[in-house]
């Protein structure tokens, strides 16, 4: 079958679009095709610095032709119903359709229609113009000059995409990345003819730049990036990469260092060359007092340049390799003397950076972050800041920290927003915190807190840990996620739809990380509830109403406050804990988070419903060892029976209080009960109720499911042998409140009614 070759050469294209525009020409091309009847082969897609190109294989020669039978409207229909069907079905006149009788909802027109197929040359000859206008580029320009733009022209930028061109595909009009050179469209190794902007598709292109931009004409696909390679010029940019890497290393290991490796440096570097050379430079060893971060992001960010370490000592080198895109007559000595210069002139900045950071007390810049607003109703940063080391100080003693170091990490931690590095480059906040505790003697504890207190950043970034000594940090990192959370519930900003403008998923899914992988026992209602009055200390009258409720209830009691304050039975949260409204519904969201992590691990959301839905479950730890247990239980053959069991009681029972108007849920009465199955199920209730409620009060989930597990047999006897609703009305209420009492039993470790199966 024939072979499709596309490439559409241009002025460089920016690294960063390269590999997804390869993939958008993949993609809206072989579906063309196949909306057109062509079902093609495989298709593979490349990018260089100049062009983009397209190989699909098995292009079939002529689209299969089409026969359609089309069913229009009745023959009384009105005629603007008729002309709409005539319109649609291509034809001209009513007398070319048929009439096909039906005695039930009337006569109706059919018309047949038969599409000869298209030569698959014309399709793609449609297809490639339609795909250039529409082409999803993130930006994009329009520019003038002559057809082949050699005269530079003016060029306008243009928002997303690549539509612009009129119908003609005026130079004027059409819009692409950057100016286009040439078009290649072969089918089968000819020239598929069309024109757009004024360039008109051949199988002529050139190769580099620099080292084989003569023309020359490309005879097919197979020989296509042979002859690229011969003009010195890499098509696939995975490659491309290769080459750099193994050239990278080479350079490193002849002058004994090692590489710091960087995949997305490496491929940015693969977008920037089409015959990539690795070249090695140096820079004055003062540099090295300065933060290797620093200096490594320095490079990387200005000039694409890999940094090198000593292999032993793991110390930053005073050298760096740069990718050339040139093979320079004098060994690249011109190119690395222009990018030592270059370097020398970054680094001096960042040198500067951190020697000018490096006077000011953090607590000075700690200061200067009232300047700063986090959110025009949630202040400044440095109130925020306060209200983080509060948080943070009553963290610590869940998470093994001392709360006064806790309290002064959070103090510190957002103190380098003000720093002049920080400034320079973002993505060293927090790192450069700890760089200036550091200098200033800050305990090693509290300057690590300072640098990790962000994490995790993203789903694959790690989280500190109890265990290596990071306590501290684990307290900081919370209390800033927590505070984000608070704020942002406060005002009423919370996610909605895919919109989260403040990312406070990430922050949410922060936490719930950071507590399952530490093992913490954190009650989140109890930390949630005062943050929110700190968080808006203009809420006054909430306040009062929560304190005065909560003197009311007394001990034993449950208050939910914030709005309207109402009482609560203590089975909720357990005696005299305080929950504001909006940490409920900020727990419920967590809920929803941990549920998708969860499922991410494997676990069933069915499961997750079940332990949420008894109420009372904010520690986050405890919710999944509960989940762990249940899930286990339930694989064994008692769990899955007793599961059926616990659903036909919760169903009959749901059955008959509906009918009845009532509910059975309460004690039954011991001295109605006379078969030996139902004392039997009674005893076993009681028993279990005592061994799961003592199991779950010490964490020993394992232990609960298996009281549960006693539960099995006396239920399924019950049911194999009583008939609960009985003739005589009084034993039959008493059966169906011994009923609600095995829903009772169960509910200690999980609402079995939202299990599934």
């Amino acid at each position: 079958m024939p072979e499709l070759l596309l490439e559409l050469f241009s002025e460089e294209i920016p690294a960063r679009m390269q590999g997804r525009a390869a993939e958008d020409l993949k993609r809206l091309v072989t579906e063309g095709l196949k909306a057109q009847g062509l079902e093609a082969g495989e298709a593979r897609a490349f990018a260089t610095p100049r062009r983009l190109t397209l190989v699909v294989e098995g292009v079939p020669a002529k689209s299969p032709d089409i026969s359609e039978e089309r069913k229009g409207p009745r023959v009384n229909a009105p005629e603007q119903a008729i002309q709409g069907f005539l319109k649609s079905a291509g034809l001209t006149s009513i007398k070319h359709a048929e009439i096909v009788k039906d005695e039930k909802k009337g006569d109706f027109y059919v018309v047949k229609i038969e599409k000869p197929g298209r030569a698959a040359k014309e399709v793609v000859a449609e297809l490639v113009p339609a795909v250039m206008q529409k082409f999803p580029w993130p930006k994009s320009m329009r520019w003038g000059g002559s057809p082949q733009h050699k005269g530079g022209g003016k060029a306008a930028q243009s928002g997303p995409g690549g539509a612009g061109a009129d119908a003609n595909g005026s130079l004027g009009a059409f819009s692409w990345v950057r100016p286009l050179h040439s078009i290649v469209c072969l089918l089968d190794g000819k020239v598929v003819p069309f024109a757009i902007a004024n360039v008109e598709a051949g199988r002529e292109t050139r190769g580099h730049r620099f080292h084989g931009n003569e023309p020359f004409e490309v005879g097919s696909a197979a020989d296509y990036a042979k002859s690229l390679k011969k003009h010195k010029v890499i098509l696939d940019p995975a490659e491309r990469a290769h080459l750099i890497g193994e050239q990278a290393h080479a350079l490193a290991r002849e002058h004994k260092l090692a590489l710091v490796e960087d995949e997305t440096l490496t491929a940015e570097n693969a977008g920037l060359s089409e015959w990539p050379t690795v070249l090695m430079g140096a820079f004055d060893e003062d540099f090295l007092a300065v933060p290797a971060e620093c200096l490594m992001l320095s490079m990387k960010q200005h000039q694409k340049c890999f940094s090198l370490k000593a292999p032993r000592s793991g110390k930053l080198a005073n050298k760096f390799l740069l990718v050339s895109n040139l093979l320079a007559k004098d060994g690249g000595k011109e190119i690395i003397a222009g990018n030592e210069k270059v370097i020398a002139a970054r680094l001096s900045d960042a040198k500067f950076f951190w020697e000018q950071d490096k006077k000011k007390p953090l607590d000075e810049m700690a200061a200067a972050l009232g300047g700063i607003t986090f959110h025009e109703k949630l202040g400044s940063q440095k109130e925020r800041v306060e209200r983080i080391a509060e948080l943070a100080f009553q963290i610590a003693g869940a998470v093994d920290a001392v709360p006064e170091d806790a309290r002064r990490a959070a103090q510190l931690a957002k103190a380098d927003l003000v720093s002049g590095m920080v400034g320079e480059f973002p993505e060293l906040q927090g790192l450069m915190g700890r760089y200036y505790a550091e200098a200033a003697g800050t305990k090693p504890e509290i300057a690590r807190a300072v640098e990790l207190h962000y994490k995790p950043k993203g789903p694959s970034d790690t989280v500190p840990k109890v265990e290596e000594g990071d306590a501290t940090a684990v307290a900081v990192a919370l209390a800033d996620k927590l505070d984000t959370l608070v704020g942002f519930w406060a005002i009423g900003e919370k996610p909605t739809g895919s919109g989260d403008p403040y990312q406070l998923r990430r922050a949410a899914l922060g936490v719930i990380r950071i507590v399952l992988e530490n093992d913490l026992r954190l009650p989140l209602v109890d930390v949630l509830s005062p943050h929110f009055h700190r968080v808006r200390p203009g809420d006054a009258e909430a306040a009062r109403k929560f304190e005065r409720a909560r003197e009311e209830i007394g001990s034993g009691g449950f208050v939910i406050a914030g709005g309207n304050v109402q009482m609560h039975a203590t089975a909720d949260f357990g005696p005299q804990r305080k929950a504001d409204t909006r940490a409920i519904d900020l727990l419920s969201f967590f809920a929803d988070r941990l549920k998708v992590h969860l499922r991410e691990k494997g676990a069933r959301h069915d499961l997750i419903d079940a332990v949420f839905s008894l109420g009372g479950q904010d520690d986050l730890a405890l919710i999944v060892k509960r989940v762990e247990a249940l899930s286990e239980f339930l694989t064994t053959d008692d769990g899955a029976n007793l599961l059926t069991g616990v659903k036909r009681a919760v169903n009959i029972l749901r059955d008959e209080e509906k009918k009845d108007k009532r509910s059975y849920a309460g004690t039954y009465d011991l001295d109605q009960l006379t078969e030996k199955e139902e004392l039997a199920l009674a005893a076993a209730i009681e028993s279990v109720k005592q061994d799961t409620r003592g199991a779950i009060g010490v964490e020993n989930f394992a232990g609960a499911m298996r009281a549960l597990a006693e539960l099995r047999a006396p239920v399924d006897a019950f049911f194999d042998k009583v008939i609960v609703n009985a003739p005589d009305e009084a034993v039959r209420a008493n059966r169906l409140a011994l009923l609600s009492e095995i829903r009772a039993a169960t509910l200690n470790v999980a609402d079995f009614s939202k299990i599934a199966g």
